[in-house]
């Protein structure tokens, strides 16, 4: 993969929350961060790389680009924006983060756009997030597949997300699942507490490690250094093919996110 497999995540978190979060992630272990425009927290997360100590050159950093800034004459503004927030020249991967149908932007502006601030030094690599077949079909087409650094979705085993992560893996696409704990639901699984119970992990461990498995990158978040702590020793847990399998069957459609207007049509 071209990106991190392990990384923290920001989604929800303000103010000095923030600040701490990354910051201890860095102390624990950490190199990527995932943050976003619409998260109002890239300033903090500018803050605590800073303060880190940890060489930007050893850092992954991901921002997604917010709606209002789709157009070709918004996007690389914004983005310019977005890396004075975040006190550096460059970030490593920048999304798009919904598709947005019907918000008078097409896919194919909004990703020559991105491709364009790639061009000029913005970002190092670019991709897409939460967008369904058809519209990766769509950015495919504008931009080309091997353009695409990662397509990030919400997965978890409550939401396996077959059909789309089958395309993906079709395209070459590689797949960030983010909300890999399903807001926590999972955690209280009675199949992923007794994998858990046999690894002596914990059950967020169980489910990190099966999404690495699959080959996926993912971006737990918390505010909670042990467990942010904890979250990183997913990557030395080895499931059976039983374990996976026996998650494989805990797929319900749970989806946590689907927010109307920014939401496409899913598979």
């Amino acid at each position: 993969m071209s990106i991190p497999a392990f990384g923290v995540g920001t989604f929800r978190l303000q103010g000095q929350a923030a600040v701490d979060s990354v910051r201890n992630a860095l102390d624990v272990g950490y190199r990527a961060i995932d943050t976003a425009q619409i998260y109002e927290n890239e300033a903090e997360v500018g803050q605590a790389i800073a303060e880190s100590g940890v060489p930007r050159g050893d850092l992954f950093v991901t921002t997604k680009i917010w709606v209002p800034h789709y157009a070709r004459d918004k996007l690389a503004p914004s983005l310019k924006d977005s890396l004075a927030r975040l006190r550096t020249d460059y970030v490593d991967l920048t999304l798009i983060h919904w598709p947005a149908p019907g918000n008078g932007v097409p896919v194919e502006e909004t990703m020559t756009a991105l491709a364009e601030a790639k061009a000029q030094g913005l970002t190092r690599q670019i991709g897409i997030s939460n967008f369904p077949i058809a519209e990766t079909r769509a950015a495919i087409a504008a931009v080309g597949r091997d353009q695409i650094a990662t397509n990030q979705i919400e997965l978890s085993p409550y939401l396996q997300n077959a059909a789309l992560t089958a395309f993906l893996k079709e395209q070459g696409i590689p797949v960030t699942s983010y909300m890999t704990l399903a807001y926590g639901k999972v955690l209280k699984d009675p199949v992923i507490g007794r994998i858990a119970q046999r690894h002596d992990a914990t059950p967020a461990q169980v489910a990190l490690a099966w999404a690495l498995q699959l080959g996926y990158a993912v971006i737990p978040s918390s505010t909670r250094r042990e467990n942010l702590a904890s979250n990183l020793l997913a990557r030395q847990l080895r499931l059976t093919e039983s374990d996976m399998a026996e998650i494989a069957t805990l797929e319900r459609n749970g989806r946590e996110v689907s927010p109307e207007g920014l939401a496409a049509a899913w598979d």
